[in-house]
């Protein structure tokens, strides 16, 4: 028998041993993923339990790396395992109580959820055994996970990241976040089909990484992102309904202010102790040797003391700490047939933010706050700064109920938005206004970004879904449009040459953030400069004048002063005043340097991204448009969705930053739905192991 003989009977009894293999898998698997190309997995499962099983382990397969090191750091463990620039971290998730409380949490699940989340986890240690060598070998030591786990993470993303950063309870920035939401009522649209758009901004990597998938069983049938290491999705479509979140400008976290009496406080008229608890955190050094660092936390009726005013007894208390079934709430949410059982399932009041977008194929649309909202006792004090407290009588322990809150549906207009503003701009003519609620409760005023969105919404009776793509992507500088008919005329008329030469070039740009755009970096480079030098508009927001305010120039002198700086900084860096927009502000990632299209929403764009300077003078990306996902309703719903730093994290995947030619051509996919499709389009079949 010659070589190529025996290659090719070898190959087919390998093959054969493959399939025989594979189809033993099979039978003993009740889960089943089907990998399409994009790296999305439609997961497949008999029971709710091994649903969640095969998200655990996709999530492994995509984040492995990321999700263990964010169990960790939920754990307060990180410096344990990594060492000592995670100190600081451990003592946060020590001081807020997030480890001790995620047990307190797991015990009050229902037993049916409470199983669904040891599925999970099981996922996820199953790959963890299976694929060992797939993870770096610094986060197997977080292996295995829990259900009380998934919990802390939750816990640490929704209460101390998003609403309570520790960063910004010391006077500093956290990390940027919003998003776009539209839904478009059958009345509105242009073939009589409810519309959704979900759009979130947040930064691109760590905790506020999303993860796309499809996940199947039985009738329930739901598509969307869910955060990396969340059980459930946060943002997600079923077979007749669908929703998406924005950050809502709401109040739930505060600062309470502490009279001092000898080592304790005053409350109540009297002296009270600190409920002091000693923790002991253990420290890897650079040799491996582990260490022990102890501290105290201190707590008080209003919750523990916090580091942010020296000299000062200032304890932290944040909403939803009493809620712990959000991620039930988000699973009965996706389980939701119809609108009556989608707000049943908002009526628990478990999400401790997030403002709520909804429509579905009978052609309802929602908007809803969401969130809780503390009922404090002096709706007249300024919140946002720390209150002083000495009694019960100052600290909420209850929230407005869900009826007490902002809510439309099915408005007129025939359409619903939110940008992150308050509530009273959800639509147009305004069906909810702030006199009718409680004071406080959100501002008044909107952004430039939100006001875009009115705009682009307001400018078409009849919206396709082709048309709810390229609105999406509108890179409109909505700021341009209130200043430069002002600035124009008096940079064209100033004596300083270079200023002149700017004026041209900002008369002659489009106003656009396209990557093509002439004229948009000089502009962005006067607003900061502008910015830096004291206030712009000369007509701050206007209540009467919601959405043509603010506008004017502040100070046309100084104006045109930053025009010349901004000029003089480009052609310091070897610019070009007309330089074209893609050409400083950029998409790279996973080999790929690529124009971006869309901006800062300062700026009152639309389509917003975040930028970091980069060592060549470029603008890189790091935060902003990430998931974004436009649903028409119908019998099977059509959805194009695009994860812009692609579906995978994990080093060696294909699938990091993969889409990232999408995001610069302002292009969406097909979102495949079902079996039949994702039979049609899978590039790998993968059995989980049962328990």
């Amino acid at each position: 028998m010659d070589t190529f003989a025996r290659r090719l009977i070898g190959g087919l009894v390998a093959c054969a041993l493959f399939a025989c293999g594979r189809d033993r898998a099979a039978e003993r698997s009740d889960v089943e993923i089907l990998w399409d190309r994009w790296g999305v997995p439609h997961i497949h499962a008999v029971d709710e339990p091994a649903l969640f099983r095969g998200f655990g382990w996709a999530q492994m397969r995509a984040h492995g790396d990321l999700l263990l090191r964010l169990y960790g750091t939920a754990r307060g463990r990180a410096a344990e395992y990594w060492g000592e620039t995670f100190v600081d971290s451990d003592r946060w998730i020590h001081t807020v109580g997030v480890p001790a409380r995620a047990a307190e949490w797991y015990a009050e699940q229902s037993p049916e959820f409470r199983a669904c989340l040891d599925a999970f986890a099981a996922g996820i240690n199953a790959f963890g055994r299976e694929h060992t060598d797939e993870l770096a070998p610094d986060v197997r030591v977080v292996l295995p996970v829990d259900g009380v786990d998934v919990l802390a993470h939750a816990q640490r993303v929704l209460q101390f990241l998003f609403l309570a950063h520790p960063s910004q309870l010391g006077g500093g920035r956290a990390p940027s976040g919003g998003s776009n939401a539209w839904a478009i009522a059958p009345s509105r649209s242009a073939n009589g089909r409810a519309l959704l758009l979900a759009n979130p901004h947040l930064p691109w990597g760590d905790a506020y990484t999303f993860f796309e998938a499809e996940l199947a069983c039985g009738e329930l049938d739901v598509s969307g992102a869910a955060l990396v290491g969340f059980p459930t999705l946060g943002i997600a479509f079923n077979t007749r309904l669908g929703w998406t979140h924005t950050v809502n400008p709401q109040d739930g976290v505060d600062l309470f202010e502490l009279v001092p009496d000898a080592d304790g406080y005053r409350w109540n008229g009297e002296r009270r102790a600190f409920d002091v608890e000693r923790v002991e955190l253990r420290v890897r050094g650079d040799d491996g040797e582990l260490s022990t660092r102890e501290f105290d936390v201190r707590r008080s009726a209003c919750g523990p003391l916090v580091d942010v005013a020296p000299g000062k007894l200032v304890a932290l208390r944040v909403v939803g700490l009493d809620r712990p079934r959000a991620l039930q709430q988000w699973w009965d949410m996706a389980r939701a047939q119809d609108l009556a059982a989608f707000e049943r399932a908002l009526s628990a009041q478990q999400l401790p933010l997030f403002s709520v977008v909804y429509a579905d194929g009978v052609g309802h649309v929602l908007y809803d706050f969401g969130g809780l909202t503390p009922r404090r006792s002096d709706q007249t004090t300024d919140w946002t700064r720390p209150v002083r407290a000495d009694s019960d009588a100052v600290v909420w322990h209850e929230y407005l109920t869900s009826a007490e809150l902002p809510r439309v549906v099915d408005p007129p207009s025939g359409w619903l938005q939110n940008a992150n503003d308050p509530p009273w701009s959800a639509t147009e003519p305004p069906t909810l206004f702030a006199d009718d609620f409680p004071s406080g409760l959100a501002p008044r005023s909107i952004s430039l970004r939100a006001q875009r969105s009115i705009e682009l919404l307001r400018a078409d009776e009849s919206i396709a879904l082709d048309e709810l793509v390229a609105y999406k992507h509108s890179s409109r500088m909505g700021l341009a449009d209130r200043v430069l008919d002002e600035l124009l005329p008096l940079a064209s008329a100033s004596a300083t040459e270079r200023v002149r030469r700017a004026a041209s070039v900002l008369e002659r740009w489009d106003r656009e953030a396209r990557a093509e755009s002439r004229g948009a970096v000089l502009f962005a480079t006067w607003v900061s400069r502008l910015g830096a030098s004291g206030q712009l508009f000369a007509n701050p927001w206007d209540p009467q004048k919601p959405l043509e305010t603010p506008d004017g120039l502040a100070d046309p002198i100084a104006a045109c002063a930053a025009l010349d700086a901004a000029a003089a900084t480009l052609e310091k860096q070897g610019l070009a005043l007309d330089v074209a927009w893609g050409d400083v502000y950029r998409l790279r990632g996973g080999g790929h340097d690529l124009p971006c299209n869309g901006a800062m929403e300062s700026l009152g764009v639309f389509r917003a991204f975040e930028f970091a300077s980069e060592r060549d003078g470029k603008k890189r990306v790091v935060g902003g448009d990430s998931f974004v996902a436009a649903i028409e309703f119908a019998d099977e719903p059509r959805a194009f969705a695009v994860m812009a730093y692609g579906n995978a994290s994990q080093s060696g995947s294909p699938h990091r930053f993969d889409q990232l030619p999408l995001v610069a051509s302002g292009q969406l996919r097909p979102v495949l739905r079902g079996r039949a499709a994702g039979e049609a389009e899978c590039v790998e079949r993968e059995f989980v192991p049962p328990r």
